[in-house]
Order: C-alpha cells, then structure tokens, then sequence
C-alpha cells in the first residue's frame, strides 16, 4: 500500500503513514502556490512603487486590510467547507461529499455577487474611515472600485482550490497560480509601461489573472472523474450540508473578519504619520505577509489532516500531527525571518527606492519579524482545532487578542506614552503574543492528551 495513497486524481488521504512525510508534501505546494498569489498584490505594490508614484504605493498598501476583510471572511466559509469536504473524505462517505461540493459551490456564487456589491458601495466610506490622506484617496478609490469589480474571480479560485486541498490535491492548484501569476506579472508591465496606465492598469492585469485562475479551476472540478466533481445540474444548496459547513466557518469568518477590521483601526494610526510612514508600512506589511506563508500552509496542512483523521477516528495521529506541523512551522519561519532581519534595507528597496520609506519600512521589519514564531503556534493550533470542529475557541482567542489587546495597546501607548511609528508597529507582537499564551493553555487543557475518540462528535453530524 502506497504510504500517501496518491492515486492519479491527485487526491490523498493522511489517514495512515509518515507524518512528517505527508504534511510536508502537501504544505509545500500550499506554500508555493501562497507565494504566487501574494505575487498578485506584490507585484502591484512593486510596479506603482517604482514606475508611478509614493503615494501610488501607499494607495496600494492602504487598501489590503479592507479587501482582507471580504476575503478573510470568505474565507472562513471555505475553511468550514474544507473541514466538512476532508470529514466526508477521510469518512469514506462519497454521496456526502457530492452533497457537500454542490453546495459549497452554490453558496460561493451567491456570496460573490453580495461581496461585489458590498465591497464597491464601501470604497470611499472605508477609505474615509481609515483616515486616508488627500494625497492618496484617489488612487486608493480607484484600484480598489476596479478590484472588487473582479473580486468574484479571487472568491471561485478561493473555493475551487479549497475543495481540491481538502482531498488532498495541492498540486493543480499550484499550477494555476503559478499560470496567472506570470501573466499577472506581464500584464502589469504591459498596462504600466507599454500602455502608460497607472494604478488602474495593476488593478485590472490582477482581476484579469484571478478570473483566468478561477475559470480553470472550474473546469477541472467540472471535468473531475472523482466523487468531488462539480456537476452542475445538482448545484443546490442542502441544509444541512451547509448547516454543518455554518458551524465551522462562521467562527473562522467572524474571527478573520473582526481582525481584519481590528487592522484597518492600525492602519488609521499609520496613516497618521503621512505618506512616508505608509508606504514603509505598506512594505512591511508585504515582506510579512511572505514570512507567513509557511505558518499559513502548516494550517492549512494541519486543518486536513487532522480533519481527515478525525473522520477515521485516529485521535492520537491528529495530534500527532499538530505537533509536528507547529515544529516545521517555527523553523522554516525562523530562517526566512533571520534572512530578512539581516537583509531588511535590500528587501524594503524592492518596492522603493525612496529613502525615508526605506527607513521606516526596515524599523517595522526588524522590529517584529521574530514575533513572529509566536505567531506560528497561534495559526497551526488555529487549523488543528478548525480540522476538529472545534472552530469557536480560536476564534474567541484571537478576537480578544488580535481585536481588543491590540486596540487597548494602541490607545494607551498612543495617547500616554509615545505616538511613534515603532511603538504603533509593535501592537501586531502585543496581539500574536496574548494569543499565543491562551491558545496554548486551552489546546493542552482540551486536547492534547485525547487519545480515544474524544470529542469527536464536534465532526459527527448532519
């Protein structure tokens, strides 16, 4: 018996074998395939940083946290999805599955046309929010009107790879975001320096590449011989299906989104310090988001796995398989994070030539890059407790601490002590450790010592 049972479709079931072994086959191309899509925004940030303007790159960087909020949110629904698909899977329950990709797909296109209509109407009163500069409103407003014009190709690409993750196909997802990102990349240098187009050249060689992504990934679920094929004619939304798919994804969703909001109030303090301030920050937050990829795809790695061992009642091999998803997270993240520390001002001149964005963005780097291993535990205990059913108690931990710490901390250190640039950039440590800290304690107290089914039933229904 092969050890992965990787059969051709590229399905894989984790429910026997080496640990070490599947996680890292399956994380890895989760990993790259996270590297191409942060491509799409990154590259925006490096195309207008270089090739139009300062305020062009702050006008980029300010608009993550509120398209992160549509997709964060989103996304949870695809987590919950995920969990639902990877228990049916593991389970050996093919009509489930079929039920549970119908319906996963069916919810998906309703929300893309509510989150286009949501995330245009919200452009210039979230922007206002944030307390946008005058500088920057415009070309803000403008890549973001354009982006959610396109968002619904980001939210199919989203689901449809999630569906393929949860059976354990990694690979084909990787391979049409390495596609689109190319082509993301060719056109942004053809909208900007061929056409002479601004900002709203990067925003629509984006949204172009992401319906392209989304496009192919339907057809391969169409296409798909295997039990989760998408067969249009029985895309319906079943109860309770989605009940169950409810029950681990609005957790994930309210958590991502309250976050992500939280973030939006950080970038209110960042924009306080102007322009220059903004896109170090910007840049910052860029380098960051690449030092958590692997964090990101151990979480996801370890959501399936334990899921799809939950399903096979094979308790102690989920934890098994925590542990050493936490393990191989915190040393590849402590290697990109010592490369970057050391190499902060060459990493920062990627996206600007500026000097004083230079500055500010390798403060912030150095600042809070090795925080950042506290960060790791958070997200792959967070993907172990989804992968159980177990979705309400990361979400209550991180909203307290990456919500209400943070906003406590910023308050405070703002208005009594010092209204500094690194002072504001170290309220993201303040929130990953609180969280850090009680994630712990709950997943030893819960968890960690269940060998038998345990609280199983958290996966057992409908």
């Amino acid at each position: 018996m092969s050890i992965l049972h990787h059969h051709a479709s590229g399905t894989r079931s984790m429910t026997s074998g080496s640990i070490v072994k599947q996680i890292i086959l399956f994380s890895l191309p989760l990993m790259f395939g996270n590297i191409f899509q942060m491509l799409y925004n990154t590259v925006d940030s490096i195309v207008v940083g270089n090739f139009v303007s300062k305020q062009a790159l702050a006008a980029v960087g300010s608009t993550t946290q509120i398209v992160n909020m549509l997709v964060f949110f989103f996304n949870g629904f695809s987590v919950g999805a995920g969990v639902v698909i990877s228990h049916y899977f593991g389970a050996r329950d093919k009509e489930k599955l079929h039920d549970a990709v119908e319906t996963t797909m069916a919810i998906t296109f309703v929300l893309c046309v509510l989150f286009t209509l949501l995330g245009v109407a919200g452009v210039k009163p979230m922007l206002r929010f944030m307390s946008t500069p005058d500088d920057v409103m415009q070309d803000a407003a403008l890549y973001l009107t354009i982006y959610f014009w396109g968002f619904a190709g980001l939210l199919i690409y989203n689901m449809g790879s999630g569906i393929l993750r949860a059976v354990g196909n990694t690979t084909l997802p990787l391979f049409f975001l390495i596609l689109t990102s190319v082509l993301n990349i060719i056109l942004d240098l053809l909208f900007v320096l061929g056409f002479h187009r601004g900002i709203d050249g990067v925003a629509a060689a984006t949204i172009i590449s992401q319906f392209i992504s989304a496009v192919l990934t339907l057809v391969l679920l169409t296409r798909s011989k295997e039990s989760y094929r998408l067969v249009w004619k029985d895309l319906r939304i079943r109860m309770d299906i989605l009940r169950f798919i409810v029950s681990v994804g609005l957790p994930a969703a309210i958590q991502s989104v309250i976050t992500a909001f939280s973030n939006v109030f950080v970038q209110s303090y960042v924009n306080f310090f102007g322009s220059s301030v903004m896109a170090g920050w910007a840049c910052y937050n860029k380098l960051d988001s690449f030092i958590m990829l692997p964090m990101q795809s151990m979480a996801m790695a370890a959501t399936t796995f334990v899921s799809q061992n939950i399903g096979a009642k094979k308790e102690e091999r989920a934890n098994q398989g925590t542990r050493t998803s936490i393990l191989l997270s915190v040393a590849i993240t402590f290697l990109i994070g010592l490369v970057l520390f050391i190499f902060a001002p060459p990493a920062i001149r990627l996206f600007s030539k500026d000097a004083s964005v230079i500055e500010y963005g390798t403060l912030f780097l150095r600042t809070n890059v090795f925080f950042l291993l506290a960060n790791c535990v958070n997200h792959v205990l967070a993907g172990s407790l989804r992968g159980r059913g177990d979705s309400r108690a990361p979400m209550l931990c991180m909203i307290f601490s990456f919500v209400l710490v943070r906003q406590v901390y910023l308050f405070v250190v703002t208005r009594f002590i010092a209204n500094t640039p690194r002072l504001v950039g170290i309220g993201y440590p303040v929130g990953w450790v609180t969280c850090f800290i009680i994630e712990v304690a709950y997943y030893r107290i819960r968890w960690a010592n269940r060998t038998g089914e345990g609280r199983s039933e958290e996966l057992s229904r409908p």
